[in-house]
């Protein structure tokens, strides 16, 4: 074993993604592909229904993901590639996954925050509106193929657009206008007037 992956945690949990996670989306890969849109939607949502009935997001995640990758390629033309596969899975372990500019990092966001919506606990902060737009629009095709809801904050939205769009499965925003409603939140003295969930 070289000295650094004794150093470096990170490392070694990129490494094991590789030998663990990406063989296992790979072997299910032909199988998934063979599925029709109604057996793959049906796939996606037994999914859900299977971590709503107590397995753990972990044991779902290599299914979930050949199935992301192939609805994926389906709705948006893009097939997701091993190392966004294991960027997915660091984001989805808490983890930071640093990617250059072209290298995927709004689909390997979408891998992710699919995942996490099965638990109905999905948000994705960007720094402006219209990245925070152009992603979510982009990405809808993906989502609702799995049976989830987007909703996106901007700037100009009631406050009823902002309730309907934080109770979405998933919801993009800035980091301002999110920060912002919290702080709105904790100010207000009705219930209903609350816009988070």
């Amino acid at each position: 074993m070289p000295i650094w992956d004794l150093l470096d945690p990170t490392v070694r949990t990129v490494r094991g993604f590789m030998r663990g996670l990406v063989p296992a989306v790979n072997a299910l890969e032909g199988q998934v592909a063979a599925r029709s849109d109604d057996d793959l939607r049906r796939y996606m949502l037994d999914l859900r229904q299977e971590h709503e009935n107590g397995a753990t997001l972990d044991d779902i995640m290599p299914r979930c993901f050949a199935g992301l990758r192939e609805v994926s390629q389906r709705t948006i033309g893009l097939r997701p590639h091993d190392v966004q596969l294991v960027g997915a899975a660091v984001l989805h372990k808490g983890n930071i996954a640093e990617m250059k500019t072209g290298e995927g990092k709004t689909l390997v966001a979408a891998l992710t925050l699919t995942l996490n919506a099965f638990s109905g606990k999905a948000h994705l902060v960007t720094p402006n509106d219209y990245l925070a737009r152009r992603d979510a629009d982009w990405k809808r095709p993906i989502y609702e193929w799995c049976g989830l809801t987007v909703g996106c904050i901007q700037h100009d939205l009631s406050a009823a657009e902002r309730k309907h769009a934080y109770d979405c499965d998933i919801t993009y925003g800035t980091n301002n206008e999110i920060g912002f409603d919290y702080l709105r939140d904790n100010m207000q003295r009705v219930r209903e007037r609350l816009v988070l969930r």
